[in-house]
């Protein structure tokens, strides 16, 4: 009975679908267990680049492991995917390093916990998540990191990765 248990753990993780978002390589993969699904080119980060210190309107990309928290279909930016940002390492450094308040931190610590969506107006900022292009240039996306933190494919990227992205789903931002 443990092996069958051990063994339906196992299948159940090689299933899943998790993003792995390379800011250096500008790559998007979909993977599933360890297999390579889907990677997509040329995607756009924050114009300043990441960072595992980011700060309310600095236009860097936060680094870290997020879960897709909500959709929204009818954004500016074509489709917004939102990502359960900040992640509790970065609100333990905000807080070791007098950012954020212990209030604050808390509220981000009790959200995750449970399951949701933690606060997005807090020194840290908050909005972050992996959107299109909407009426965006397609040239300048693909010749400049132009997002406020975001991570960025175009329309047709976006619409292709929603086979696979769903509320849930993990995100690997590195």
């Amino acid at each position: 009975m443990l092996l069958a248990l051990i063994v339906s753990a196992e299948q159940a993780q090689a299933g899943s679908t998790r993003i792995i978002v390379d800011t250096d390589a500008e790559t998007l993969t979909v993977m599933r267990g360890t297999r390579v699904v889907k990677t997509f080119q040329d995607v756009a980060i924050g114009r300043y680049g990441k960072t595992y210190f980011k700060s309310q309107g600095d236009n860097k990309t936060p680094l870290g492991n997020y879960t897709i928290g909500w959709v929204n279909r009818d954004s500016r930016y074509y489709i917004f995917l939102g990502l359960t940002y900040p992640d509790q390492p970065a609100a333990d450094r905000a807080l070791q390093d007098g950012r954020i308040s212990e209030a604050q931190w808390q509220d981000i610590r009790i959200a995750l916990t449970t399951g949701k969506t933690p606060p997005q107006q807090t020194p840290l900022g908050g909005y972050i998540g992996i959107h299109g292009l909407g009426e965006g240039d397609v040239t300048v996306h693909q010749q400049y990191n132009w997002t406020n933190g975001c991570v960025a494919l175009t329309n047709a990227q976006m619409d292709q990765l929603l086979q696979w992205a769903r509320i849930g789903t993990q995100v690997e931002i590195r």
